[in-house]
């Protein structure tokens, strides 16, 4: 399985080169909790439809190891948390359920092939894609399978959503070209936008729109309602990451090294960040003040949101192509090189680190002063206050 996913891995950056070739602990309230913050669990990749990955409440100054869980192969997936409940997908084609409180396993679903893509645990189900193009929809409550809806190639990224009346709308892009529109009730087809290659990442939604890239170089804003392109931004390079939301404008990397933040309305880039030396495989977070992204550079940047200035840089030993999250006043991100670290916001001071050896390139998962993240040794780890 693990051989499968390197190959995977490969045919990704393959792909960007045949694609150049070709060329085509107190809980929050409404009032202190942060612009963009789920009110409670991490229930999407990156928190909530924006993909802002702002997580509500306080992570501990020394958060302590609080189980970890052994799965049959490695972890790229990124999990969600919902109702005390982590949903994460392994290469050893299942999709687990596992109690936040102490990781004992509550079911697992075969899904037939690996589950790279990170879940989307909403209204009761679990949805996720697989690197078959299978995308699955599960009851949450006991792994049960309600439908499932295939794609012509594999799902890396994860699922949105969007709702239309009483209607809820799951979108989700795969390597076959298409973003897909699926009702997420009866699994059927509403609708596919058709692209010039591969969605790498997830959709990002709000206002009505849906706004992705992929290997065509394209950043596309699409009506969540028709599947209509709204409008078409060039962006040069290939898009590997997943796009931000925030204040109508747009934060996407790409994989000629720079990040960007682009006006949704006008179509327009408010400024470019990075000399283009190495790829931005990771998506941002996005704060009141601060953009924090991580690179293949092996540093993570924050970045002025409003000028696109840097603010500091924090070098890892690895490249970082896990997405950082923003709690407070502390950001979270892992590594390549085995660590998962705490950095101070306001400077980028090393406040924590943890060493777990092997690769890690799946995001962590905040909710209740607790995270979770996979790691390619196979586990699932999660940290929280140690109340020993």
């Amino acid at each position: 399985m693990r051989t499968m996913r390197y190959t995977i891995l490969f045919a990704m950056l393959t792909g960007f080169a045949a694609c150049a070739a070709d060329k085509p602990p107190a809980k929050p309230t409404a009032a202190t909790r942060p612009a963009g913050a789920p009110a409670g669990g991490w229930t999407i990749f990156r928190g909530q439809p924006a993909l802002t990955g702002i997580a509500a409440g306080r992570l501990p100054d020394k958060p302590a190891l609080l189980w970890r869980f052994k799965t049959g192969d490695a972890v790229m997936s990124s999990p969600v948390i919902s109702g005390g409940t982590v949903f994460v997908g392994s290469d050893d084609e299942n999709l687990y359920a596992l109690s936040l409180a102490d990781g004992k396993k509550l079911w697992s679903f075969k899904a037939g092939d690996p589950v790279s893509a990170p879940p989307l645990a909403i209204d009761g189900k679990v949805i996720v894609g697989t690197d078959d193009g299978a995308l699955h929809c599960l009851s949450a409550g006991t792994g049960k399978e309600l439908w499932k809806y295939k794609a012509d190639d594999r799902i890396l990224g994860s699922a949105n959503y969007a709702r239309h009346g009483d209607g809820l709308r799951i979108l989700v892009g795969s390597y076959d070209n298409f973003l897909h529109c699926v009702d997420a009730k009866t699994g059927k087809k509403l609708w596919t936008y058709e692209t010039e290659y591969f969605i790498n990442g997830a959709p990002a939604v709000a206002d009505g729109k849906v706004v992705f890239g992929g290997c065509d170089g394209i950043l596309h804003v699409v009506s969540t309602a028709t599947g209509k392109t709204v409008r078409k931004v060039e962006i040069g390079s290939y898009i590997a990451s997943s796009a931000a939301l925030a204040g109508g404008a747009a934060f996407v990397g790409h994989y000629d090294g720079q990040l960007l933040k682009i006006d949704l309305k006008r179509g327009k880039t408010l400024w470019k960040y990075g000399g283009g030396e190495q790829p931005f495989f990771a998506s941002p977070a996005i704060g009141d003040k601060h953009v924090v992204v991580g690179g293949r550079d092996r540093r993570v940047h924050c970045i002025d949101r409003k000028t696109g200035k840097k603010i500091w840089v924090f070098r890892t030993k690895n490249q970082v192509d896990s997405s950082p999250v923003i709690c407070g006043e502390k950001v979270l991100t892992a590594s390549e090189d085995g660590r998962i670290y705490i950095l101070r916001l306001a400077d980028g001071k090393e406040l924590w680190n943890y060493r777990i050896g092997e690769a890690i390139t799946s995001c962590p998962a905040v909710a209740g002063g607790k995270f979770v993240i996979g790691c390619q040794d196979g586990y699932i780890y999660a940290f929280g206050q140690n109340k020993k």
